[in-house]
């Protein structure tokens, strides 16, 4: 069973996701996915995991999405129908390249021994 905090994780990262994909203008070969939610158990703020590809554009990416994160705060509150929504702050999510590395580190190994 979902616990309160759980479904609100969940309609967070559904509902900033499409704001992102509807309002944000990122370029066609550039990947922004929101891996993550995670509101604080007081509800007053939701760190938000996103995962930029290709990863030299991360930093760009994070800087729109920061300069945007009062514009986009404004349409989620306007979307949400509950009482207090968490302020929103987005996070690098690293977990993914990271996982890229040692799966190239694998295959390289594979590699090596054949």
């Amino acid at each position: 069973m979902f616990s309160r905090i759980d479904r609100l994780n969940e309609l967070l990262k559904r509902e900033i996701g499409e704001i992102l994909l509807k309002e944000e203008d990122f370029d066609r070969d550039i990947l922004v996915t929101i891996t993550e939610v995670d509101v604080s158990g007081d509800l007053s703020e939701a760190k938000v995991f996103v995962s930029v590809m290709p990863a030299n554009r991360r930093q760009e990416i994070m800087r729109s999405l920061n300069s945007d994160i009062y514009e986009i705060q404004k349409m989620l509150d306007r979307k949400l129908n509950i009482k207090k929504v968490p302020k929103i702050i987005f996070y690098e999510e690293k977990r993914v390249e990271e996982a890229g590395r040692i799966e190239e580190l694998i295959s390289k190994i594979h590699k090596d021994d054949s």
